[in-house]
Formats: structure tokens, sequence, C-alpha cells
């Protein structure tokens, strides 16, 4: 609250001044522990947590040692443990210690989750990065940015960040500043255009002229063929077996792929990583108690992400979808929740629309929104449409609802283990274990 207060009677280049010398101090008090890292950072709309460890994951299976902050986690080296903040970048001085605990624990790669509200708050500065990964860009986060254009602007900060940090020497050798880009994004040429030594991308086949501007063999995936069990591809002769289902998922392996080739890993080494990578926790996560019905949790909370759940969903067979949805972050991205109610309807079967994250926002007013937007795309209330507050009743609800072959999905918050509502309060809450407390209910009382 006191913050909020703080930033509307500061002006923003006061702030600007402040968020900047924070970092730089930051950096200074624990001795500038990114010098001794090859930092790679992970920026875009969608997929950053889980390309930022896959990369991770890459990089430990060909025997290094890594750390990664994410949306859903933090590591350093063997510890790993659940992000509850709420926060994508944490502080400066939190970022900072955890690099230095890296460098402590003997980690040669660090892996940081980059978000554009961290970059506008400098919380990249004294970061030196080496290589910056672009994911995608839909239009999110629009109204805390000023509009899409400030939004995409933020994102390339981090690109001429990367391009104005001094090279480190590793090993007797130059670490070169490097750019990885998704070539299938409408915005792929405007990351490309910030100067550095590589560019690298990947795509799904078919792809565009892009290709031919990269100095750098691009990862593409050919001969792609989904199901509901694994991805299979090829990439060059090469063929992968990729456990994590969707397309959304191969993306972020291909974006992996793209890095780790880049800094040095053999295809060898990356072709058995990959077909060793598992699903990310509360992304696309199935919760199998033995009931005779799919439950799936996804961390979606906006439009684009949402949709790529939707079209994994359809490679899982299924009879009905019932969805319990929300709108993720009282008080911001107001647009999305009509969005997301018109989504709902025309994609769900039956829709329970349920608190999320309401901040300081009235939450029964925002499942008014929502269910007003499903209620207008043709569901009924009380038929197909239901609004209940209570998140464990709402999930309950599902449970209870759901038939044999049904698919229950629960979206918005993922592996989050905590709920942010009035005050700056965070309450403890996991869409996983109250899914399977919900069943065991469910049939100890059948």
């Amino acid at each position: 609250m006191l913050k909020s207060v703080i930033r509307r009677l500061i002006p923003e280049s006061v702030l600007g001044v402040y968020h900047y010398s924070l970092a730089c101090a930051a950096a200074f008090l624990y001795g500038h522990p990114s010098e001794q890292l090859i930092v790679i950072g992970v920026t875009g709309t969608n997929g950053k947590s889980t390309t930022v460890q896959f990369i991770g994951r890459l990089l430990e299976h060909a025997g290094h040692r890594v750390g990664w902050t994410t949306t859903a986690s933090f590591k350093v080296a063997d510890n790993e443990w659940v992000n509850d903040k709420k926060m994508t970048m944490l502080g400066r001085f939190q970022t900072q210690r955890l690099l230095r605990e890296m460098v402590r624990a003997g980690c040669r790669y660090a892996v940081i989750e980059t978000s554009s509200q961290g970059i506008v708050q400098s919380r990249h500065i004294g970061i030196n990065y080496d290589v910056a990964v672009f994911t995608n860009l839909t239009p999110e986060h629009i109204e805390a940015h000023g509009g899409f254009e400030n939004y995409k602007a933020a994102k390339g900060k981090l690109f001429a960040h990367l391009s104005g940090c001094p090279r480190k020497s590793f090993d007797g050798g130059e670490i070169e500043k490097t750019i990885v880009v998704n070539l299938m994004d409408s915005h792929a040429d405007y990351f490309l255009g910030f100067p550095a030594d590589r560019f690298g991308g990947f795509a799904i086949d078919p792809v565009g002229s892009l290709v031919t501007t990269l100095n750098t063999t691009p990862v593409i995936a050919e001969h792609v063929s989904f199901s509901g069990s694994c991805t299979t591809f090829m990439v060059g002769e090469a063929t992968y077996h990729l456990k994590p289902i969707g397309r959304f998922y191969l993306e972020n392996a291909l974006a992996a792929m793209a890095t780790v080739k880049l800094v040095g890993l053999p295809t060898e080494i990356i072709q058995h990583g990959v077909e060793s990578l598992e699903p990310v926790p509360g992304r696309l996560e199935r919760i199998d108690e033995r009931q005779p019905f799919s439950v799936i949790v996804d961390y979606a909370y906006e439009p684009a992400a949402l949709g790529a759940v939707y079209e994994t969903v359809k490679l899982i067979e299924h009879k009905r979808v019932i969805h319990i949805t929300g709108s993720a972050g009282g008080g911001r991205d107001v647009a999305r929740r009509e969005i997301l109610g018109k989504m709902a309807a025309e994609h769900d079967d039956i829709v329970i629309v349920t608190n999320e994250d309401p901040y300081d926002e009235d939450p029964q007013a925002i499942i008014d929104e929502v269910a007003n937007a499903a209620e207008a795309a043709g569901k009924h209330v009380g038929v197909n449409l239901f609004k209940i507050l209570d998140r464990a009743q709402a999930i309950q609800f599902a449970m209870d609802l759901a038939q044999p072959n049904d698919l229950v999905l629960i979206t918005g918050k993922g592996s989050e283990p905590v709920m942010a509502v009035a005050g700056g309060k965070k309450i403890p809450w996991d869409d996983r274990v109250a899914a399977r407390k919900a069943l065991h209910h469910r049939y100890a009382s059948s």
C-alpha cells in the first residue's frame, strides 16, 4: 500500500533514477557476481519460466552446475525451492544475493526470467547478460506499460543492455554476446535489430525469410507429430521425443535447444537432454488420484496462454471440459476479463468462475465481469455457468460434477503457493493441493 502511494506522489523520472541507483548499489554490495557467471536472460509474454527451466535442465544434463530465477521457482545448484513472492523478478538486492550464492555454489550458468516490469524498474541493471532469449510477444500488461509499443520497448531494453555489457573471459576465451529469437513471432525482426556477436533462432516448420538474417544455423522442428502422450519432431537428421505435450511446450523446448546449442552443447547431449525433460510444475500438470476423469492444472491467466492450453486439451481424449477460471491480478489488465469469459464460453462445456488473485479489488466484481462475458457469449447461469467466490468450493464443485472421461481444467495459478488478497497479504494456496483434497473428499464420501 505504501509503495503504491509513493509511486503516485513521485514523478516517473525520479523513480527511474531511484530504481537505477538501487540496482547499481546492489551489484556493488554483492561484488558484481554476474561477472563470474554465464548469464542467460529469457524474456517474452509466455513461456519464460518453462524456457528457463528447460535451458537449466539441458545444461545440467551436460554436467554443468546451474542456478535460475523464475516466476515458479528458484534454484542454486542442487537447491531448488518454490517462488512464493508473487514476483517474476525479485528486487535488485535479492537477485544479486542469489547470483552471489550461485557463484559460491560453483554454478557456471545463471538463467534469469527477465520481465518487462522488472526491466522498467531497472532490475536488470548490474547484471552482465551474455545471452538474451525472446520467446514471443502478445498484448499483455498493456495497462501497466501504457500501450503495446511501450511494452515491446521495455522488452527491447534487455537486448540493448546485452549489447552494452562487456564480454567476459571464461576458460581462456571470450563469451560472445548472443541473441536468440522465436522466428515465428511477428516481432522477431525487432529483437534481431539489436547489436550482438551472434544471432540464433528457433521455429516450427515452415518459417519465413528471417532465417537468412541469422549468422548461425537456427533450430527448426520438422515432421512434427503432436499426441496426448508426447511430441515427436526432427531437427536436421535427429529425431526427438518430448514428453511434455502441446505446441507451447515444443516452442519452449526449441528455445532452450537453440540457446544451449549456441553456448556450446553438442547435438548428442542436447538430444539426450530433450528426451529427459519433464513437464514443469503447474504447467499442464496432471493430477492423478486414480479418478475416472482427467484433471489438469495450468498457470495460464491471459488469452494467448489460455488459447495454447485449449489447443493442447484437444490432444487429450475427453467428453466434457469443466473449467475453473478467474482473472489474475485485481486492478490490472482489466480488459482481459471479457476476453477470458468469451473464450471460456466458446471452448468449455461448463464454466466455473471463481476467485484468483484479487489484490485490493472486490473479487466478486471480477468474477461478475468474467461471468457476464461468458453469459453474453451463450452460457447460462446455473446450467453451464457458475459463479463461486471461494476457490476451494469451486474446485470441489467441479470434482463432484465430473463424470467418467470428463476433463477438469483449473487455470490461473498453476503451482503458485499463495493467493494475493487485499492489503498486500498473501495467503497460502495451491491449486494442486486443493484439487487432490477435493478428489479425496468426493471419493471418501461416496
